[in-house]
């Protein structure tokens, strides 16, 4: 991606490899959901663990059909973090039910909270949703012991955290679904598109019925001759095509080095930043392998759009994630009082990281932050 900042707050990690596989796949003369589909399905729930993977249109997508492949609808309730991108409560409220959002663990750890969950759970409660942050695992082991209590499921909405891992165990393997995004800025990308996890057979299989109109067949599936297909249910179109999966699997074989990447540009912003006043690094004592998707941090700036501005003025890319969703117009009748998550919301900035980034230009963002911390008007 052409950019003419001097570090830019994304860049695409694509080249050849995902031109030749794309040009392939239109060669080949199918290029909706087919084969590559399938192979890519095949190799993502592989690399994680996990029986069975569903290729979608976008993790929204995926946790749509999570909410309706558990039945959940109206009169349930599902709890939620609001330290998120809107669509992990959006997804709630698309099948009618009400999300309950509950806090962060603290100013270093920004994943769902296991004890703010058990607070929130009532006798409506039917899931929990534990987004895994920055590629930082929320502690699963005590959200599912929780969910286990109280006979709940667990969703992990993993749109930040392919390969990530948190006290040994890999990140998207651990509830009972897994979503996944390839959105453009994702460390993997098919531009647009998502992936759905489970071990359950019965809820792969409705998820496959699902995201093409609720047909028993695919057009794929049917080029053997087959003919009749029936239509069990209301579905959607959320299917991926074989092309963005042709781009996927060239992404895959990539996504080992860009971890690797990733986490020496992390290790560099923490050397940097870990001991600059009015600066807070979280997840300083992570345990585990996050996978590194966006490095946010905390400022004691007074204005966070103005400091935006003045990093943007030394041609440094910076983003936020995220405005609380809870505090967003649609959610004022779910809204409730979230201490940390709301003062994180106040100060976070997210830093550029990206596959391509050089030493150099880590240095420089890190410069170019303490002078706008000293400059505050």
């Amino acid at each position: 991606m052409e950019d003419t900042m001097e570090v830019p707050f994304f860049d695409l990690n694509y080249g050849q490899e995902e031109e030749e596989a794309a040009l392939e796949t239109i060669r080949s003369g199918w290029i909706s959901t087919g084969p590559k589909c399938e192979e890519f399905e095949d190799k993502w729930a592989d690399l994680h663990d996990m029986e069975h993977g569903v290729s979608l249109s976008s993790c929204t997508a995926a946790l749509h059909l999570a909410m309706r492949t558990l039945d959940i609808g109206p009169g349930d309730e599902v709890i939620v973090p609001s330290l998120t991108f809107v669509a992990t409560a959006n997804c709630v409220r698309m099948v009618g039910a009400k999300p309950v959002f509950a806090d962060v663990e603290s100013l270093d750890q920004w994943t769902l909270s296991p004890s703010a969950v058990a607070d929130a759970i009532t006798d409506d409660t039917q899931a929990i949703i534990a987004m895994h942050y920055g590629g930082y695992g929320a502690d699963m082991p005590a959200i599912c012991g929780i969910a286990e209590e109280h006979d709940l499921f667990v969703v992990e909405d993993a749109c930040h955290g392919p390969m990530g891992q948190r006290g040994g165990q890999m990140l998207g393997s651990l509830g009972d679904i897994s979503c996944f995004s390839f959105y453009t800025n994702k460390n993997i990308s098919t531009a647009e598109g998502g992936m759905l996890l489970t071990d359950d057979e019965a809820v792969a299989e409705r998820v496959r019925v699902l995201r093409s109109h609720g047909m028993t067949s695919t057009a794929y599936e049917r080029e053997d001759g087959q003919e009749f297909y029936d239509v069990k249910e209301y579905g959607y179109n959320y299917r991926m095509d074989d092309i963005r999966a042709s781009i996927g699997l060239a992404q895959l074989e990539k996504l080992p080095e860009d971890i690797a990447k990733r986490e020496k540009l992390v290790k560099r912003y923490r050397e940097n930043l870990g001991d600059v006043d009015g600066v807070r690094v979280p997840f300083s004592d992570y345990d585990g392998r996050p996978s590194n998707y966006v490095f946010g941090v905390l400022t004691n700036h007074p204005d966070r759009v103005r400091l935006r501005e003045q990093m943007g003025e030394r041609d440094i890319g910076t983003s936020m994630h995220y405005p609380p969703v809870h505090q967003f117009e649609c959610y004022e009748p779910f809204s409730t009082s979230l201490p940390i998550t709301e003062e994180i919301g106040r100060r976070e900035i997210s830093l550029p990281l990206f596959h391509n980034m050089t030493f150099d230009q880590v240095d420089y963002v890190c410069e170019g932050l303490q002078e706008c911390l000293h400059v505050t008007a």
